[in-house]
């Protein structure tokens, strides 16, 4: 791609975006403007991918595609600042939590081009999951090529605003329940008598293969943990603890937590 690509705010989720695209090839480092106030963060992506460090002006000016990798409550503030800067056909990628498109149009004070994602931060290591809408005077060549830039480090899905929040929560805070989980099993093999890199090692590997088995193999995750659960085995057994512990019920719930304080911070951003 030979557009340029800037970063106003890139902490873990931006800097995640950011390196995964790198990585990829996708727009080299030449072409990749970054802002940030914690310059030690962008150490890694100056010294190995030769990204452009600049003001926040000149970053505004600068990009076509422009990045708003700062907290939900910092919107305003920000695009106070940069309305008048940026191209006229710039296309602004909005990656806040309860930000809408609407939003973020209303806060430039004309409908300008806005790209909502949701993306996750493996994105770093091209495992990455984004969902995607575009603002209405987005063209069909536009929504593509985001997609495939949004793909490059991973799996890029369009959807309707409507349940942009429900994928957020899907793949946004769901890496966090997994690392949980892959914590907990590793304290579990721990207490098996297993190293404890090695245990994040095992469990962490499982994880990744299982997920894999899922979008590969095309079969229903339950059939997928049949084909591993022996009658009267050792897995059953197991299974059967996180049944009465609530295991499935305590995720579903996690799961409507996150989104519903997702839907609350839109209310709040709208609201405001």
């Amino acid at each position: 791609m030979k557009k340029t690509i800037g970063f106003i705010g890139c902490g873990n989720m931006g800097k995640a975006i950011a390196e995964g695209i790198l990585k990829a090839g996708a727009v080299s480092g030449e072409n990749m403007y970054i802002t940030d106030h914690h310059l030690d963060r962008l150490k890694t992506l100056k010294n190995t991918y030769h990204v452009q460090l600049a003001e926040q002006a000149e970053t505004a000016k600068i990009s076509d595609i422009l990045v708003l990798g700062v907290k939900p409550h910092m919107y305003r503030d920000l695009i106070e600042e940069i309305r008048d800067q940026v191209k006229e056909n710039v296309i602004i990628v909005d990656i806040a939590a309860g930000q809408t498109i609407d939003n973020v149009q209303h806060m430039f004070g004309r409908e300008i081009k806005v790209a909502r994602i949701m993306p996750n931060t493996p994105a770093a290591v091209m495992e990455g999951m984004t969902a995607l809408c575009g603002s209405s005077n987005m063209n069909t060549d536009e929504i593509i090529m985001m997609k495939e830039l949004f793909s490059s480090f991973g799996r890029c899905e369009i959807l309707s605003e409507t349940i942009v929040s429900a994928a957020g929560t899907a793949s946004g805070a769901s890496p966090a329940f997994i690392y949980m989980l892959i914590e907990a099993m590793a304290d579990g093999a721990v207490l098996l008598g297993m190293k404890r890199e090695q245990a994040y090692t095992f469990c962490a590997q499982a994880v990744l293969g299982s997920a894999r088995m899922v979008l590969e193999s095309g079969l229903h995750p339950g059939a997928l943990k049949d084909q591993v659960c022996s009658p009267g085995g050792s897995t059953i057994e197991g299974v059967a603890v996180l049944e009465n512990r609530g295991f499935r019920s305590a995720v579903i719930e996690a799961m409507r937590a996150a989104n519903s304080k997702s839907e609350a911070m839109k209310k709040h951003n709208e609201a405001n």
